[in-house]
């Protein structure tokens, strides 16, 4: 299995010689690496929790690259793809952005440049698992809470006075004033700001 514990930078792509050479650059520049000759062979070792990002040839018998970022898409793995091909293909490079790579590069690939580009990428991994350990831990907070105080919570973070809500749930504004109190406390939380944050917080996406 792909080790998630380590943020890792896997190459898929069927030339040995290009997997070699960008494996060593990446190494030498002190990033970890895996390789593999195939989508198949990647997709069959991938562990949904790998964490880092996929160097990803276009052109390659089987599965090629749009084929796998569209599947990765579709399974909800979120890892960021650097494209990249022997072969200047506009519109499979606009496909491949909007799709939401992090970059298109031509091979042969400059080095800083595709180092630069690498380091882009596995620092947009960084901050897509410190959101989603964030909405995690809200989300686990919000556990705790009653049906009611969820009701409440949401109204709050919608902006709503406690007249309002208290209006739509046909309870008392100063019954409102307690609940909120009971949220802040239960969650831990020290200001209404950041009530709302934790709140929106546990929202997806």
């Amino acid at each position: 299995m792909t080790d998630s514990a380590s943020p890792t930078v896997h190459i898929v792509d069927d030339d040995a010689a290009v997997r070699d050479s960008l494996a060593l650059l990446l190494e030498l520049s002190g990033l970890p690496v895996r390789s593999f000759d195939s989508a198949e062979s990647f997709l069959a070792e991938l562990d949904r929790e790998a964490s880092g990002c996929l160097l990803l040839d276009l052109r390659m018998p089987g599965m090629d690259g749009l084929s796998l970022q569209k599947l990765l898409t579709e399974r909800g793995i979120g890892l960021p793809i650097v494209m990249i091909t022997a072969h200047g293909d506009v519109a499979a490079a606009r496909t491949a952005l909007k799709g939401g790579a992090v970059d298109f590069l031509e091979k042969p690939v400059d080095e800083t440049v595709l180092l630069a580009t690498v380091r882009e990428a596995m620092q947009r991994e960084q901050s897509r698992v410190a959101a989603s350990a964030e909405q995690q831990q809200a989300h686990d907070r919000l556990a705790r809470l009653t049906e009611r105080e969820r009701e409440v919570l949401e109204l709050v973070a919608a902006g709503r006075t406690s007249k309002e809500i208290g209006e739509q749930l046909g309870i008392s504004p100063r019954t409102v004033e307690v609940y909120r109190a009971r949220l802040m406390d239960k969650l831990q939380v020290g200001s209404l700001p950041e009530l709302v944050r934790l709140a929106l917080a546990a929202r997806p996406g």
